[in-house]
């Protein structure tokens, strides 16, 4: 929902173009008004994502992102001549900026030696070094603003991104001295290079997922230098390009970004693009690429024909129609070494920006804000006004770890975030809603019918500063839309609501607590691997409902997922769905819980429990320290292989799978080689009629009673206790396994239950005595979450342990 400032109830428009500058290229070529450029020289980040180029790897501390040797670089154009202003062989030097008057430079430096970038700021000669921020935190990509106080991205927010193993930095402020140093984004994940737009406002790279792929929405917002506003300002409905750098063009009202293909390039290489706003934000036809490559970085623009740009070892100077002229070139032994060059700026003053009035009120706790008309919006036909009844406010949390690009155990390639439940707010008869919310926390509604069933979904998020006013005109309304008159306003003619808790609802979810019961109750008795109906056989309609473990997740919970049983979103790159096609609305496993599948009726709360976990992404695990662990062939130790002391029982089952199941199990209906196998596996988007998934390793194997395993029961014969399925046809084909005497038969069981021995070993988050893996204890430990010393090494509640993590993040005023 694009937000307005409440205030004002208009939208925010960009303003007049300033007076534009005289031709950007001088009669010598080279560019006018930057006779001398200041950039940066390091080795790139170790990692081929755009984020990940400061901290360090979730598995090992010792592996930075980061490259070595830093250097901060003044160049003069026209004579060639270089000077070095700072150089630290084994440091890092990042993300240069310029003062107004041109004398200061303000930089993020790592020195050589500390692992971590701080900001520091120098003359533009070089001298008078000073640091500005401190501590065990990583402060990158600074900006001067208006008021002289500094806007930058760090990693003081305490997460990881949720789909990889490296640490998040958020926009954070501080005064031109350091201090008073606050966040002002309570992003999941990055925010990146933030930079002062002509009418005061913040440009900004968002990268967000709420129920949607985790590689397709990194797009360009606005915010005002006080964190309030935050909005889109182009490109959040449209996945696919990481939109990065941008700057605005002076004398007009466009930006200039690279455009980093997919899911963002090493250091954000990509195609120099110019963005006119003009049109809205979901104008992708006023997206104009200049350059014809996608190897260029950190565009400044000199004016709409002219743009600083980095590529690699060099530095450049482009024109509008992506000509490039060099301008410097590293050495040969400086490229030996791997540097590259990065971030040039022209040294010179510039025009200040406007002073933007500050809209928080720091001793508040909460924000507030109005929506005009939930009705008014994009893709909202055949909701009749009148129809929706509340909003169901949601967060979704940030992680105090993360180790790989999936989001198990979390789900099976649904959502990669925990979403807490914080209850509803009433929508007025007009539409217009006005409530509270908790301050710098990411929140986002599906709004409800009379039934409390999903009519509408948000799949982006927002936040309110302290004592800040917002409001939204609709449910996914059109960015370039005019607002709505606030006088007649239902909502506005009483105090603000506070959002109702709901009673009897865990705020997280946990499947296999909260949600395993209620089938054990209504489901199993049918759906149980020695259930028998006179239709269907053993496992009715052949689906598994039991709790029993699987190598990564519950028989349940696998089943449920890839039969289509609930609708989540599915990692895809897709937003602004038709109403009733997501969430509670589209999914089935309600209609087959309602009492007409033979009569399984779930009780009022029943039914609100298992609507409200798929609201909320419908998460297997509900805490954190599940990740990393308890999955066989997921991660590290948990990958069954020579080291491990069940690999000869596992190893064994491999010759005897080829030699009696090979013949029929081939190509699409290949057998997975052990627990650990993901060979053949299907694509996450595939459908239970896909072999793929019906022979997939996270079925065939029970892990709770290994002789329940559909590997053993499928080929063991009727009258050996078997389903008898395997084979061919007769009844004398299908007895691949006359009886668990057979020699082969033994050579499986033993493979499962030596898999059955690895997981008691590692420890699922369901299983008694579970303890999170050492990443998560040392990460909690580091946020002072949880003891060092004395007491470390005591039983640990990952519940309560998640739950401090997250309050210590909520925003308290000074001295609370």
């Amino acid at each position: 929902m694009p937000l307005l400032a409440f205030a004002a109830l208009a939208m925010v428009t960009v303003a007049e173009p300033t007076p534009a500058r005289a031709n950007p290229i001088a009669a010598d070529g080279t560019p006018a008004g930057a006779d001398e450029i200041v950039f940066a020289v390091r080795q790139p980040g170790k990692d081929p994502h755009y984020y990940a180029n400061f901290g360090y790897f979730a598995f090992d501390p010792e592996r930075k992102a980061y490259g070595q040797d830093g250097k901060l670089c003044r160049l003069n154009v026209g004579t060639g001549r270089l000077t070095v202003l700072l150089d630290d062989p084994s440091g890092g030097v990042r993300d240069p900026q310029v003062s107004y008057d041109g004398k200061r430079i303000l930089f993020s430096y790592r020195k050589g030696g500390t692992p971590n970038y701080l900001l520091y700021e120098t003359q533009a000669d070089g001298s008078g070094l000073r640091q500005l921020t401190d501590g065990p935190w990583d402060d990158i990509e600074p900006t001067y603003l208006p008021d002289d106080g500094i806007l930058f991205c760090s990693s003081r927010c305490r997460r990881w991104v949720n789909c990889w193993p490296t640490p998040v930095a958020v926009l954070h402020r501080c005064d031109r001295d350091g201090k008073n140093l606050r966040a002002v984004s309570s992003n999941n994940q990055h925010d990146n290079t933030p930079w002062v737009l002509p009418d005061g406002r913040i440009l900004y790279t968002r990268w967000e997922y709420v129920d949607r792929s985790e590689v397709s929405f990194h797009h360009l917002w606005t915010a005002h230098p006080d964190g309030t506003g935050q909005t889109v300002f182009f490109g959040n409905m449209h996945p696919g390009i990481a939109m990065l750098d941008a700057k605005p063009i002076p004398g007009t009202r466009k930006v200039v970004a690279s455009f980093s293909p997919g899911h963002g390039r090493r250091e954000h290489d990509g195609h120099i693009t110019i963005v006119d706003p003009a049109a809205g934000p979901d104008a992708t036809s006023f997206a104009r690429r200049v350059s014809q490559t996608a190897d260029f970085r950190d565009p400044y623009p000199l004016g709409e024909d002219s743009f600083l740009v980095a590529k690699q070892a060099s530095l450049l100077l482009m024109d509008g129609r992506g000509a490039t002229r060099v301008l410097h070139t590293l050495t040969v032994e400086e490229r030996a070494a791997g540097l590259e060059c990065h971030e040039p700026r022209p040294l010179r003053p510039r025009p200040r920006e406007p002073l933007l009035t500050d809209r928080i009120e720091p001793a508040q706790t909460t924000g507030v804000l109005v929506l005009s008309d939930v009705y008014r919006g994009r893709n909202m036909g055949g909701v009749k006004r009148g129809e929706i009844k509340e909003l169901l406010v949601l967060e979704t949390l940030p992680k105090p770890i993360n180790f790989t690009g999936s989001g198990d155990p979390i789900s099976y390639n649904g959502t990669f975030t925990l979403e807490r439940v914080l209850g509803t707010v009433p929508v007025e008869a007009d539409g217009s809603a006005c409530f509270e919310l908790p301050a710098l926390r990411s929140f986002f509604f599906v709004a409800l019918d009379g039934e409390g069933v999903a009519v509408k979904r948000m799949q982006s998020f927002l936040t309110v500063q302290p004592g800040e006013r917002l409001s939204c005109v609709g449910c996914h309304e059109h960015r370039a839309g005019t607002a709505l008159p606030t006088a007649s306003l239902g909502a506005l003619c009483r105090p603000p609501s506070r959002v109702r808790p709901m009673p009897g609802v865990p705020d997280v979810f946990d499947f296999p607590r909260d949600i395993q019961p209620i089938l054990d109750r209504h489901c199993v008795c049918c759906h149980d691997y020695e259930s028998h109906d006179a239709t269907n056989g053993p496992r009715a309609g052949g689906v598994i409902l039991t709790g029993d473990r699987g190598p990564f997740f519950s028989h349940s919970f696998w089943m449920l997922t890839v039969r289509g049983q609930f609708s989540d979103g599915r990692n895809l790159p897709r937003s602004n769905y038709a109403p009733r096609t997501l969430g509670s609305a589209a999914s089935p496993l309600l209609r087959l819980l309602d009492g007409g599948h033979y009569d399984a009726k779930l009780t009022p709360q029943e039914k609100s429990l298992v609507r409200l976990w798929i609201e909320t992404g419908a998460p297997y695990a509900g805490t954190y320290a599940a990740l990393g662990t308890g999955m066989i062939g997921a991660y590290r130790e948990d990958i069954l292989d020579r080291s491990d002391a069940e690999w000869p029982a596992v190893k064994a089952a491999q010759p005897v799978l080829e030699k009696r199941c090979g013949t029929c199990h081939a190509g699409p209906k290949q057998l997975p080689t052990s627990p650990s196998d993901d060979a053949g596996m299907a694509p996450w988007q595939s459908k239970f009629t896909d072999p793929r998934i019906r022979f997939s390793r996270h079925l065939l194997y029970n892990l709770t009673r290994p002789e329940k395993s559909l590997l053993l029961l499928a080929p063991l014969a009727k009258a050996g206790g078997g389903y008898g399925v395997c084979g061919g046809t007769g009844n004398a084909a299908a007895t691949i396994f006359a009886g668990t005497d057979d020699s082969d038969y033994r050579i499986l069981f033993e493979s499962v239950l030596a898999t059955k021995s690895a997981l008691d070993r590692l420890q699922r988050f369901d299983m008694p005595g579970f303890r999170p893996g050492p990443e998560y204890t040392r990460e909690m430990m580091r946020y002072g979450i949880l003891p060092r010393g004395p007491g470390a090494g005591s039983p640990i509640d990952v519940y309560a342990a998640d739950r401090a993590y997250w309050e210590s993040l909520w925003y308290r005023p000074t001295g609370q």
